[in-house]
């Protein structure tokens, strides 16, 4: 049998551009490149320099617990935005990670030899656990935070993924495997914290998390990891790969006709929010001060969703919006009406799937569209020839 070389996606026009000639640049890639820095210009401004003088060190902590969500949020809109998978167990994954800081974090506080006060208190147990003792060394915490719920996703979508395993059956299965985890840290109350988890940590690398200044420091971290990680996903997603992933979203049966690996091309994305995910936990815990089983089950996993739905899950920036829009509204809600906060939630998800379905930023689309085609026609090259054609641009 000699082997299938996958074929391109597209070599239509490879040809008719072959035998042009070089045509003149097109400023649109210009201008998109400079929208794109600019808009992380201002969002660094927003971010580094707006919010902190106008917010106070609690809304300011606040602000950090929510970008911690967004960064799932990012990661979710590779997966469902990009890739068609609907993860409802992203929580799974934001637990490993915020457990992995966590458990460092109380080692540390403990100091050399001991131990977190909870496993004597739960556990009577005189000695560290075995699988507690690597977690005591930062070299091995660190890099956990992310390889951890990578590895687990890479096992479980290596699983499913080669099964053909989608739609409502891959949503189901993700949304099992956060309530398994949730059953297990609850079960293993002696070494994990049970229903509180892990709580009162007080120290980050030897800062103390007491001091408002280390907050804010805590805070520019947690900043700085969401604009790298946006810019990472913005060329993630502009690359060959992206372009791949949104056709095995829309056909994977004709990309699979093509030659190449759909199961492989949606395993990498799901890895790789995963990652977004487990370093998202990881900063989440010293922004808050706990990590517990309540925080990464089907509840947060539904919510981190919703975020990504009510933002616009094909957009770069559509999830982080509508994570921070989320996240906010529930903490306004819950205080103003503590009782029926999540009704009204709901009650918003399903406003937006029922007529934005691409979300709050498909208005900003809808708009441009609009203003594009007010424009008058314009003259310009054809990308197939040295001809002139009727174009038109938006301003």
């Amino acid at each position: 049998m000699t082997a299938v070389t996958p074929a391109p996606l597209s070599t239509a026009t490879a040809p008719a551009a072959a035998s042009a000639g070089a045509a003149p640049p097109s400023r649109s890639g210009g201008r998109s490149r400079l929208r794109t820095m600019a808009g992380f210009a201002f969002g660094a401004a927003l971010l580094f320099a707006v919010a902190p003088l106008l917010l106070s060190d609690f809304r300011l902590a606040l602000l950090a617990k929510y970008l911690c969500v967004a960064m799932v949020a990012v990661g979710i809109g590779i997966a469902w935005g990009r890739g068609g998978m609907l993860t409802l167990g992203q929580g799974v994954f934001f637990g490993l990670g915020g457990y992995a800081m966590a458990m460092h974090l109380k080692l540390a506080d403990a100091g050399p030899g001991g131990m977190p006060d909870f496993m004597q208190l739960y556990g009577q147990l005189d000695e560290l656990p075995l699988w507690w003792r690597p977690f005591a060394s930062p070299w091995f915490a660190l890099p956990a935070t992310v390889l951890l719920p990578m590895a687990v996703a890479f096992g479980l979508g290596s699983l499913v993924f080669r099964r053909r395993v989608r739609g409502a059956y891959f949503a189901i299965l993700s949304q099992a495997l956060a309530a398994a985890m949730v059953i297990l840290l609850i079960g293993q109350q002696g070494t994990t914290g049970g229903t509180n988890g892990l709580t009162d940590i007080k120290g980050f690398f030897g800062y103390d998390l007491d001091d408002p200044v280390n907050q804010r420091m805590v805070y520019f971290i947690i900043a700085g990891v969401l604009l790298a990680l946006l810019a990472l996903t913005r060329q993630l997603i502009q690359s060959r790969y992206g372009e791949l992933l949104v056709a095995v979203r829309d056909g994977e049966e004709r990309v699979r006709f093509l030659g190449y690996d759909p199961a492989s091309v949606k395993l990498v994305a799901y890895v790789v929010a995963a990652g977004m995910a487990g370093l998202a936990g990881a900063l989440f815990v010293p922004a808050v001060g706990i990590i517990s089983p309540a925080l990464i089950g089907i509840v947060p996993s539904i919510e981190f969703v919703i975020g990504v739905a009510v933002g616009g899950r094909a957009t770069l920036l559509g999830p982080v919006l509508g994570a921070v829009a989320v996240a906010w509204a529930r903490t306004a809600l819950s205080e103003r009406f503590p009782g029926t906060w999540t009704y009204l939630q709901g009650l918003l998800f399903v406003v937006v799937v029922a007529f934005l379905p691409g979300g709050l930023a498909s208005l900003w689309a809808l708009a441009r569209r609009r203003d594009v085609g007010a424009q008058p026609a314009r003259r310009g090259w054809s990308p197939l020839g040295r001809r002139r054609v009727e174009r038109t641009e938006a301003a």
